[in-house]
């Protein structure tokens, strides 16, 4: 296992964006747009393969006060290597009695993922 990557809901994507790429050996995707959702998002990835997600939603103030969710750090993810795995530890994870927050399926950016709290309620995505 390894972690994948970590999340940033930000207000100014564009600026985060540079920041990043400007004060680290980053390398940027296209960016991703949800129009239902109006979510936008960049990854960018270190040459070592892990990556942080810039992450905005124009609403993203209000989206916040009416959440549990936070400006910042949403959430981190780990990648187990397969479908299966996911599948596996989600249950696993289930059994054990901690939170399902999101059950494995594929994101419209194409991760296959499940979405656990740890015990503090920190997000944790599980992706193949």
């Amino acid at each position: 296992m390894k972690i994948e990557h970590i999340a940033i809901w930000t207000i100014d994507l564009e600026k985060m964006k540079s920041f990043y790429l400007n004060f680290f050996d980053l390398k940027s995707n296209e960016k991703y747009y949800n129009p239902n959702k109006k979510f936008s998002s960049y990854f960018l990835a270190f040459e070592s393969g892990a990556r942080i997600e810039l992450m905005h939603r124009p609403d993203i103030s209000e989206f916040i006060g009416k959440s549990d969710t936070k400006l910042g750090l949403p959430h981190f993810a780990i990648s187990v290597g397969s479908k299966e795995k996911v599948d596996l530890l989600t249950e696993i994870v289930r059994k054990n009695g901690f939170k399902i927050i999101g059950e494995p399926r594929t994101t419209g950016d194409g991760y296959y993922e499940s979405v656990i709290s740890d015990p503090e309620g920190n997000l944790i995505e599980i992706t193949e």
